[in-house]
């Protein structure tokens, strides 16, 4: 990994993103970065185990038409350094971290899942770093089920095991034919970049984050309402990871907050309409 002031303008695309890395309180960072320089950029945080390679790179090149993005990996995950936090306020700590250290005094966050949970986390602690919220297949801390992401995820872990496949394909998108469809030609798009990829996880960093996930779904719930800024809000309406339910219940509690629901659609929701999603979150980032 290189640290490096160079970037990727407008018009490049994800797959031929460098690798880049920044040094924050001793601790190595990987992240990538492209898109035009003007305007706010937007932090891109990612799902439980994800690396730099699973941003979905039609979303990432999308956004990144306008904005600049810049797609980032947890300590402990993939080429960045350390041990992976087992809290999510750890896990916004580094990232407020990470933020400074770019030299950014104010941000948009898109989280999903996982990142969903640590981008509520950076509003609430940094509300002046944050100038937009996109939520994208998550939920809020404390929601009830939640904290069994791991009992409904090792049973489609092993099936995927079983049959050969990516666990995604199961875990993130409906068993329609819809559904599996979109988890075929998504998972592909994540095979495109072929120089250059990020590592995979360490079963330990995974069993780690899992932990994070667990105490998040068990702890207290958080003062969502104290959320002063716009959000956006988008899921599948048969999210089976993070239930639908919590992305209606966190509309509810955000003031003024924006909902999207897409028929017939998983955790992945927001992969499998890509082409609806980006012009929606633009629209969003841009309003």
């Amino acid at each position: 990994m290189t640290s490096s002031v160079r970037y990727l303008g407008s018009g490049a695309r994800y797959l031929d993103a460098p690798n880049f890395s920044i040094s924050v309180g001793g601790t190595t960072f990987a992240y990538r970065d492209l898109g035009p320089r003007t305007g706010v950029p937007l932090i891109l945080l990612n799902h439980w185990g994800a690396v730099l390679d699973n941003f979905d790179p039609r979303i990432v090149d999308g956004l990144a038409s306008k904005h600049r993005v810049i797609a980032t990996n947890y300590r402990g995950i993939g080429a960045s350094g350390g041990k992976a936090p087992v809290t999510i306020d750890e896990m916004a700590r580094d990232a407020i971290a990470l933020i400074r250290a770019l030299g950014f005094e104010k941000v948009d966050l898109l989280g999903f899942s996982l990142g969903g949970f640590v981008a509520q986390d950076i509003a609430l602690k940094a509300p002046d770093l944050v100038r937009k919220l996109i939520l994208t297949g998550t939920g809020p801390a404390g929601g009830k089920g939640i904290d069994k992401v791991g009992q409904v995820s090792w049973p489609l872990m092993i099936k995927g095991l079983l049959t050969l496949r990516d666990p995604k394909f199961y875990l993130f998108f409906t068993s329609t034919a819809n559904g599996r469809r979109a988890a075929k030609a998504f998972l592909e798009r994540l095979k495109e970049r072929k120089a250059d990829r990020d590592k995979g996880p360490t079963p330990g960093a995974f069993l780690r984050q899992l932990k994070a996930i667990k105490a998040w779904g068990q702890q207290a719930p958080q003062d969502l309402g104290s959320i002063r800024i716009p959000v956006l809000i988008a899921n599948g309406d048969n999210d089976i990871m993070v239930p639908t339910a919590h992305s209606a219940d966190m509309a509810r509690r955000i003031p003024g907050s924006q909902l999207v629901l897409y028929d017939d659609a998983g955790h992945g929701g927001i992969f499998q309409n890509y082409a609806d999603f980006v012009p929606k979150a633009l629209s969003f980032l841009d309003a």
